[in-house]
Formats: structure tokens, C-alpha cells, sequence
């Protein structure tokens, strides 16, 4: 099997990797920090091929894939998991470029590498992508904004895929995660502030990238004639926040 994986220098998409090729599967671990997808490579081996991919160059992505080299060039799943948030602050004092690096990397180039990838799938009547979503998609919070939306996106984005694709073989997950620490997640939000990202998981035991990989291999194993449309995990310790009320 060839899994390419977006994002997989560091966090959900190296711990898929790692987990894969150590099944015998054959991994293209795509990532803009080529130097460290080569780390990786220096480790896994042949099974694992390295390659710089910005998705956000959305105009590259076709060329990327097309020269691919011939026992990689057949791609049976396509974990979409390169994405970022960027910032905390409430709407009105938000960083438009912010917004803006985000609707590109979660929206546009998972949108453009579907669309490079999905009709070979369908022409072979298999095939597997797996959206690296959010509870950010479903729960507002405060300072969520543009992100939240963009993971909103991948949901609905996703949920029609599914739909589009009645009849082929061919599955769709969006994967939705909480809190997760051991990532660079929250150190991308805060601008490098490690300070403020380590508060972010204090106090509660976690999920780590570790456990999603898991989790993404598990779905990647289910059965072909299973499709598990949305899969939402957050960590006991985190639940829905409930209405809150400004008092005066």
C-alpha cells in the first residue's frame, strides 16, 4: 500500500509513518522542512521517500504528483493532515495575514491535492482519504475564529465527498481530534512562544500524536466495505464547553 501524508515531518503524520512502514507499507511523507523528512527517511529507509511539498502552492501540487517516482506513483491513501492555526486573539483584533495562511493551508491546498489525487482513485475503484479535521469544526471558542471555519470546511468538504463518491469504492474520513500535546500545534499558534504552548496542556493528561497515529492506522486497517464518515476523539479530561453568559 502507498500512503502519501501531508504534514508528516512532525506530529500525527511522522507517528502514521512510523507506524506504517514499519507494516511493510510504503510511505511519501510530504512536508515543506525537507530536512527533516530526509531525518526521518535516513531512518525508515527506502520504504519511506521524502518530499518537499508547500500545499499552499496549490499551482505545484499536480507537477508533485506527477513526478512521483513509478513504484510510488499509485497513492491508495491520501492523509490530508498538513494544517496550522495561528493565533488566539478574538476576531477584531486578528492578524489578517494569519487568517489569510490558514484558509490557504487548510482549505485551499487540501482542496487542490484532493483534486490532484482523487480521480485516479475513482478510475481505479480505489482508494482512501483521510482528513485531518478538528472539534474546532463542530465547537466554537473563543479566539477559534478563522480556524474553526476553515476546519468547518474540511468537515462539510469531506461529508461531500462521501457523497459525490456513492458508487465507487472509494472511502472518505474526517478525522476530528481535541486537545492533543507533543505537538508542535500550539507552538505554530503562538507564534514559537513555547511558554505559552506548554500552558496550553497543563494540568490534564492528554492525547499525543502518538495516540492519532494509532488512531489513523486504525482507520487506514478497517476493512475496504467499511466507511467511518466522521471519527471525533478528545481526551477524558476535555468535554464540550456549554454556553457561557458575560455578566455585567
Amino acid at each position: 500500500m502507498n500512503v502519501l501524508i501531508t504534514g508528516a515531518s512532525a506530529g500525527f503524520g511522522e507517528a502514521l509513518a512510523r507506524r506504517l512502514v514499519a507494516k511493510g507499507h510504503k510511505v511519501i511523507g510530504a512536508a515543506r522542512r525537507l530536512e527533516k523528512l530526509e531525518t526521518i527517511a535516513n531512518e525508515l529507509g527506502e520504504l519511506f521517500l521524502p518530499v518537499k511539498m508547500d500545499v499552499s502552492d496549490t499551482a505545484s501540487l499536480p507537477q508533485i504528483i506527477a513526478d512521483l517516482p513509478t513504484e510510488f506513483s499509485q497513492i491508495d491513501v491520501l492523509v490530508n493532515n498538513a494544517g496550522l492555526a495561528l493565533g488566539t486573539e478574538p476576531a477584531y483584533k486578528a492578524d489578517l495575514n494569519d487568517w489569510m495562511q490558514m484558509a490557504d493551508t487548510n482549505i485551499k491546498g487540501l482542496i487542490a491535492l484532493t483534486h490532484a489525487v482523487l480521480p485516479a482513485m475513482v478510475e481505479r475503484n480505489s482508494g482512501y482519504i483521510i482528513n485531518v479535521g478538528s472539534i474546532a469544526g463542530s465547537w466554537p471558542y473563543y479566539g477559534g475564529n478563522v480556524y474553526g471555519a476553515t476546519k468547518a470546511f474540511v468537515k462539510q468538504f469531506s461529508l461531500n465527498l462521501r457523497a459525490d463518491l456513492l458508487g465507487t469504492q472509494v472511502r472518505v474520513t474526517n478525522l476530528e481530534p481535541g486537545a492533543v500535546a507533543g505537538t508542535e500545534f500550539s507552538n505554530v499558534r503562538y507564534h514559537g512562544d513555547d511558554s505559552k504552548a506548554d500552558k496550553v496542556y497543563e494540568g490534564f493528561k492528554n492525547m499525543t500524536g502518538d495516540d492519532v497515529g494509532d488512531i489513523l492506522l486504525w482507520l487506514i486497517e478497517t476493512p475496504a466495505h467499511i466507511n467511518v464518515n466522521r471519527l471525533e476523539v478528545m481526551p477524558v479530561a476535555q468535554t464540550y464547553n456549554g454556553l457561557t453568559i458575560a455578566k455585567d
